[in-house]
């Protein structure tokens, strides 16, 4: 049995991220139940107890929020499209200057599948987004960071730890309440929990600003005018660089120069920019993290499950998006299925996460008293 560790955030952002590239290929849902089963697995059998690993439900939540959105949108103004008729429901009229456009009207199975589709594979890249918010510590995600994205790394970091927090602080107001004799439930409860619960969130977020303050987050070295403007171009052309060599790799009619060739210039050049740019940050880390042998095997099966999902000599693209006109049953390709199975593996070949123990110093949440007749 391996010793319990934290595994490096990158490694778990890489998995996660190759999940999403695989759910954004297709609209299977055989594929894409498949993805969230992967999620699911690997998060409960690899995330701690910290505050931002019990946000995964939410996520869930929030992507079962997507598919009824999704499905809701398409019976609403669908069109009617298909000819197996579900329900005929009472047409509005519209001015003419909406032409072509229906609100509501017949309900076909034809549209609510394709809703169906297009919402379970935005919200399986919202979950797997959700995993690795559940399962990388975004302060260590922070220190892992090139110097030269240090400002924009440390605001997308406390953006995604934004979420985690509150669902903390919503727990801890609602424990704090049952010690205190609360007994409203349900929208009831909403006005008593959002209060103590935005306090929280504000003090949390004063604290991290004079932790950060305090290690000298945002201090910069000096450095010349003439240092700052190359490394600014170097950034501009090395973005423009990967931009067209992104399209030119797109594109099967543009000239070869515009594609990989392209692409490696800018991102040599970006990478040069980097460097130039981490000079203006001063800071010292303790400790740094490494990646091992657990880290890339983690880093590697997300790389697999997307590369899975991007081979065009045996995936078909009924494979990928089944059609819904005709209405068929959608088939299981077994080498993408093998490709997403292979993501699973970091539940086993990743380390436990450690198990971190409350501390008799954490501050208390201030909820107000209630009174009962």
């Amino acid at each position: 049995m391996s010793i319990p560790r934290a595994l490096h955030p990158g490694a778990w952002w890489v998995w996660a991220l190759g999940l999403a590239v695989a759910a954004s290929r297709t609209t299977n849902p055989l594929l894409l139940v498949l993805l969230l089963a992967v999620a699911g697995l690997v998060v409960a059998t690899r995330r701690g107890d910290a505050p931002w690993a019990l946000a995964f439900r939410m996520y869930l939540l929030l992507a079962a929020v997507i598919v009824a959105m999704r499905v809701g949108f398409r019976i609403l103004v669908g069109g009617g499209a298909g000819d197996h008729i579900l329900i005929i429901l009472p047409e509005l009229p519209l001015p003419e200057a909406a032409a072509g456009i229906r609100l509501l009207g017949p309900v076909t199975a034809e549209q609510i599948l394709s809703g169906f589709y297009d919402g379970l594979r935005l919200a399986t890249m919202l979950v797997c987004v959700g995993a690795a918010n559940a399962l990388a510590n975004p302060k260590r995600l922070l220190k892992a960071m090139p110097g030269a994205l240090s400002e924009i790394s440390t605001a997308v970091v406390v953006a995604l730890s934004t979420a985690p927090q509150l669902v903390d602080s919503a727990l801890r107001v609602r424990r704090a309440r049952r010690l205190r004799g609360g007994r409203d439930r349900g929208l009831r409860a909403v006005h008593r929990i959002a209060v103590p619960v935005l306090v929280d969130t504000l003090d949390r977020s004063l604290r991290l600003a004079a932790a950060m303050e305090s290690r000298g987050y945002g201090r910069t070295a000096g450095v010349s005018r003439r240092t700052r403007a190359v490394n600014g171009a170097l950034m501009l052309v090395g973005l423009l660089g990967v931009c067209v060599g992104s399209y030119g790799l797109l594109d099967a009619t543009a000239p070869p120069l515009l594609g990989a060739p392209m692409l490696t210039a800018g991102v040599l050049v970006a990478v040069l920019g980097l460097g130039l740019g981490g000079r203006r940050i001063r800071r010292s880390v303790y400790r740094p993290d490494r990646w091992r042998a657990a880290e890339l095997a983690v880093a590697g099966c997300g790389i697999v499950a997307a590369i899975a999902l991007h081979v065009p000599i045996v995936l078909s693209f009924t494979d990928l998006h089944p059609p819904v006109t005709p209405l068929t049953w959608p088939t299981l390709p077994p080498l993408a299925a093998v490709g997403v199975l292979v993501a699973a593996l970091p539940a086993v070949l990743a380390p436990p996460a450690p198990v971190t123990m409350p501390t008799a110093s954490a501050t208390p949440v201030r909820v107000p008293k209630e009174t009962h007749r």
